[in-house]
């Protein structure tokens, strides 16, 4: 079959590799779409903390179930799935909790034995298969795993509908935590970015206000403005750029709460006499677990937001490289890229 690697730092290849052989508790699935996800740049630069390259990459999938180990029950040939793409291994504290994104010795794609998703086929035990309903086509289906983070985003800032919110950063995951959020009922959402086309995604996607704090060093007194209402009661960073914490909570009214979504390197300096004297939180957010997962495909499902605006280009795994290129430099107006396999 044919499959994605990230061969070294910046350098993609297809190539020819046997077809995983499936284990009793597996699916195998005909891969149709998968994603380029955040997390799959960091790897493709290099800088992934357990994902390192030569490796087959990717963990956003969407295909049909076209084998069945031999032990599996909940699934047959033709069903349209996805995949929640991570395991809880051991005697983890996340599999002891029920909380997957806890466990120290989590797999996903990528790592170990098992393969990641830009492939022709893939492989994954049973109870990470999703079935998706008749009304979600396969791009909607790949687009449920990075849901999912918003969803688990919006859960742990313990959203309610009348909060104003603010979002910092547009790329996928901002976007997709911007609807996470409106599927909360909230209606006051800021979204800052520093490019204006990933805001005018965001404004189609239902921001109520989106700002480009690029060479703006009022942007902060403009969110604040732009609402009409002051400082906001959850604030989102989805984009780990230096000094994001603290802007964040500049953003915040006190006993409001902060969320860091997005993957950061290296250390962030924090306001420590803002936080504690104000009451003010910084919560740590990884990953999701199934009810978030469930509850993301859900809001697909639904039809009532319009998550395929996040995907800016769809392209043919031969044109992987150029996929990966145009998502780490933002170029051509990237936002999600998808990769088909059909």
């Amino acid at each position: 079959m044919k499959a994605v690697f990230v061969e070294d730092a910046e350098k993609i290849s297809v190539k020819d590799i046997e077809v995983p052989e499936l284990k009793p508790n597996e699916v195998q699935i005909k891969v149709k779409v998968a994603g380029i996800c955040g997390s799959d740049i960091h790897t493709y630069k290099g800088l992934h903390p357990f994902r390192k390259p030569p490796v087959v990459i990717g963990h956003e999938v969407a295909g049909e179930v076209v084998e069945v180990g031999a032990s599996v029950t909940k699934f047959k040939i033709g069903d349209r799935v996805t995949v929640e793409p991570q395991i809880g291994t051991g005697e983890s504290e996340g599999v002891m909790t029920g909380n997957v994104n806890y466990s120290d010795t989590r797999l996903a794609p990528g790592m170990g034995d098992w393969l990641g998703t830009m492939a022709e086929y893939f492989a994954s035990p049973e109870e990470q298969v999703i079935k998706l309903p008749d009304s979600v086509s396969y791009d909607q289906g790949v687009l449920v795993e990075p849901l999912a983070v918003g969803v688990h985003a919006a859960f742990k800032a313990d959203v309610q509908p009348t909060d104003r919110v603010a979002i910092l950063g547009a790329g996928p995951i901002g976007l997709l935590t911007l609807i996470a959020v409106k599927a909360k009922g909230v209606k006051d959402i800021v979204v800052t970015d520093v490019l204006d086309y990933s805001l005018q995604v965001a404004k189609e996607m239902g921001a109520s206000e989106v700002i480009n704090i690029k060479d703006n060093t009022n942007w902060i007194h403009d969110a604040k403005q732009s609402l009409d209402k002051g400082s906001f009661d959850k604030v989102f960073i989805t984009a780990g750029v230096p000094g994001i914490v603290n802007d964040s909570l500049n953003l915040l009214r006190k006993g409001g709460r902060v969320v860091t979504v997005a993957m950061f390197h290296g250390q962030q300096s924090v306001d420590i006499e803002q936080l504690q004297q104000n009451e003010k939180e910084i919560i740590g957010c990884m990953t999701y677990n199934r009810p978030d997962t469930e509850e993301a495909l859900e809001i697909i499902a639904s039809g009532k937001l319009d998550v395929e605006k996040v995907i800016s280009h769809k392209l043919h795994y031969e044109e992987a490289g150029r996929g990966f290129t145009i998502v780490d430099k933002k170029k051509d107006k990237s936002v999600k890229v998808l990769v088909s396999f059909e």
